[in-house]
């Protein structure tokens, strides 16, 4: 006998199918063929490229310092697996199933549960996230424009010619303070975004990310070489294991694992939706969250025994990157030479996670206003620049970033979660997940993401709101 509600998952996933095959993409509008990854492997550079970002330089090295070295990787190891295996899987696959961003996702979970005008009421909600990526990709682009501030300054002598890099980082850090970089920063960006998915951000990140990686091991090796950076390494690495009886801990470890993950119910489930339907998402998920923890811990293994080696404070935020870091060159033997190689790696994670950000407004755009890949990305260009200028001072941005990452990103996120893991038809979700896959998954897949998951995110922005931001 077979079960009805079978009958709909697999109505409901005929359906998708069929319109997909009628061809409404945003590649070059409605009525256009809906743009591709070329190849696994770049939709995976991919989303580690916009995984792993500022967060793993400037916040994940001073997390682990803080709150119990090796200790602090226990909950986060843990945090990352139960996210990875649910979260980052759901995001990918809803996005694939739907064959289009948040809006028009949320919008076909709302036909499927057959709620009236569910459409126009999903793709309404869809706007949080949406608008969220839009809002902390404007914030992420003054950052962006640092990271180029300081990339030019360090191939021109200038950064190492500073005698107070406070003051530096402070002019540059102020109103109309960097306007040139910023813009330039935003220009590289839309460049690449203009070509479209495969032509553009698959063929940079196949680029960038690889490089990232091997620019920040080359200064991995190099710190380890500096005297004194022992003390650094064993203040990371030795475990401090009564942190574990400290809740905050676990709280700071779940947001880090959280938010380094790009959970947002926007760029994942943008970049999924571009997936083809033989690329298993369970597979692809659990590489993400392995080479973005990678990422964090090479950072981690630069930047403590590089400030311990030279005495001085182990902070966080752009303080770490920005003045301390720079401090550390300036006294390091050779430092003008790595100092470029950390701010051209630092450059690539902005790129990579920026066109991330500033995909799902986009693609809003091109699939619901109709408009073409260039008219698109000229709007959203548009309203980052008028918008992002005037977030130039530090505390500006810094105050912009915090209210987006605190009361937008989580909630899209748990929004995502509810349309996939509960609007849509039971089943479903696993249904999806389980496309490209040869082997099904257990039982455990829709208790986790159902319950435990939805849970997880419920508590993120609750716990967020409590501590005024956890990551």
């Amino acid at each position: 006998m077979v079960n009805r509600g079978d009958n709909i998952v697999a109505e409901e996933a005929r359906a998708i199918e069929v319109g997909e095959e009628a061809g409404a993409g945003p590649s070059g509008g409605k009525g256009g063929r809906r743009d591709t990854w070329a190849t696994h492997t770049g939709f995976i550079l991919a989303c580690v490229g916009s995984a792993v970002g500022m967060a793993n330089i400037w916040l994940f090295p001073y997390r682990v310092a803080q709150l119990g070295g090796a200790a602090f990787l226990i909950p986060y190891l843990i945090f990352v697996a139960l996210l990875g295996f649910t979260g980052v899987i759901g995001e990918m696959a809803f996005g694939r199933a739907t064959g289009s961003g948040p809006m028009g996702a949320f919008g076909r979970a709302m036909e499927m549960r057959g709620v009236r005008n569910g459409s126009r009421i999903g793709k309404i909600v869809g706007l949080v996230p949406t608008l969220g990526s839009l809002a902390i990709a404007i914030g992420y682009a003054v950052v962006l424009g640092w990271a180029c501030h300081y990339l030019f300054s360090s191939l021109s002598g200038e950064l190492m010619a500073q005698p107070d890099m406070g003051a530096f980082f402070g002019g540059i850090a102020s109103d109309f303070g960097n306007v040139g970089f910023h813009l330039l920063g935003l220009a590289i960006t839309f460049g690449i975004m203009i070509l479209g998915v495969s032509r553009g951000i698959e063929r940079v990140n196949k680029v960038l990310m690889p490089l990232f990686f091997v620019l920040f091991v080359i200064i991995a090796i190099r710190v380890a070489t500096l005297p004194g950076a022992d003390a650094g390494y064993m203040y990371l690495l030795v475990p401090r294991w009564e942190a574990l009886l400290n809740p905050t801990t676990w709280v700071y470890a779940l947001g880090q694992a959280f938010f380094s993950l790009s959970l947002a119910g926007c760029g994942t489930l943008v970049y999924g939706s571009y997936l083809k339907k033989d690329v298993d998402v369970v597979d692809a998920a659990k590489n993400v969250a392995i080479f973005d923890t990678i990422a964090g811990l090479v950072a981690a293994c630069v930047v403590v025994p590089a400030v311990f080696a030279f005495g001085l404070d182990v902070s966080s935020g752009p303080p770490l990157l920005f003045i301390t870091l720079a401090q550390v060159f300036q006294e390091m033997p050779f430092g003008s030479i790595f100092a470029i190689i950390l701010f051209v790696a630092v450059v690539f994670a902005a790129i990579t996670s920026l066109m991330n950000l500033f995909e799902a407004p986009v693609e809003a755009l091109q699939e619901q206003a109709g408009l073409s890949r260039a008219a698109s990305v000229g709007v959203v260009a548009v309203l980052a620049v008028a918008v992002g200028l005037f977030l130039e001072n530090g505390s500006s941005v810094s105050d912009w970033m915090d209210v987006i990452s605190i009361y937008v990103i989580p909630v899209g996120a748990f929004l995502a979660a509810i349309m996939f893991f509960w609007v849509c038809p039971a089943g479903f979700a696993k249904q999806q997940a389980e496309t490209g896959r040869a082997k099904p998954l257990g039982k455990w897949f829709t208790f986790m993401t159902r319950y435990v998951f939805v849970g997880i995110t419920a508590l993120v922005i609750v716990l967020g709101i409590f501590y005024g931001g956890i990551g």
